[in-house]
């Protein structure tokens, strides 16, 4: 077995560590962790107590900025931290400056940004790559392949089908005019998404709304209402039994 761990990394009792992972300098890893083979953990990085990570995940990624970079900002962040019975999937990447909380599960491939906030108990799918300086509420399921666009907030006990994408951009990268508009999307507590769905910049989708899939959102959804279409319309009030309040 050849691993490569810094001496000041302090790892709990019943932790298990496979082969080829390299753990750096500062890292806290709680008791009862289990890491694959061909992880890598970047300084300063936190993990909790019954965490699974597994193969070829990487932790704590520095970001990059390109001279065309948006949204990425050159400045000091705060150690990766990982909560509690989190579970953590295969060639996962977790940048430095993330938070995931207790219980929250992160599917295979999966990439989460700086300054990204997870909330318990929340799933995040295969695939799914969450940009920069958004908030994920607590419960939700964010389902496979999903994009979501840098400043966006997500409350507690949303739902989004797979291959969803939000956008946070009008101006499509041209004008320095753009810099002054940037919005990503709202969803409040309770909101649901259907596949394929497009969400155009700063859109708030309401409590319980509900937008069909396939649908171009390009104005507000009214709480408790389903939205469809192309650009979506107010179609009918949500049916009570798929009230968030009657689960």
């Amino acid at each position: 077995m050849t691993n490569c761990i810094h001496p000041s990394a302090q790892i709990g009792k019943d932790t298990t560590i496979g082969e080829y992972t390299v753990i750096e300098s500062g890292v806290t890893i709680g008791v009862n962790c289990r890491i694959s083979h061909h992880v890598v953990i970047h300084k300063d990085t936190v993990i909790g107590d019954n965490v699974r990570i597994d193969a070829q995940t990487v932790l704590g990624k520095t970001p990059m900025k390109s001279v065309l970079s948006a949204l990425t900002e050159v400045k000091e962040l705060p150690p990766l931290q990982i909560g509690n019975g989190a579970l953590i999937g295969a060639s996962v990447i977790l940048y430095r400056g993330c938070v995931v909380g207790k219980s929250v599960l992160v599917a295979d491939f999966a990439s989460l940004r700086e300054d990204v906030t997870v909330g318990e108990a929340t799933i995040i799918g295969r695939g799914v790559t969450v940009e920069n300086r958004t908030t994920i509420g607590k419960r939700c399921k964010i389902e496979t392949e999903t994009y979501i666009c840098g400043l966006c907030t997500i409350g507690d006990s949303c739902f989004i089908a797979p291959e969803v994408t939000f956008t946070n951009d009008n101006f499509l990268a041209r004008t320095k005019e753009r810099f002054k508009y940037h919005k990503g999307v709202t969803m409040k507590t309770g909101a649901r998404i259907g596949a394929n769905a497009t969400i155009m910049p700063g859109i708030t989708i309401g409590e319980d709304g509900l937008v069909a899939a396939g649908s171009i959102v390009t104005k507000d959804v009214p709480p408790r209402m389903l939205v469809m279409g192309t650009p979506a319309q107010v179609i009918r009030p949500v049916p009570p039994e798929q009230l968030l309040e009657n689960q």
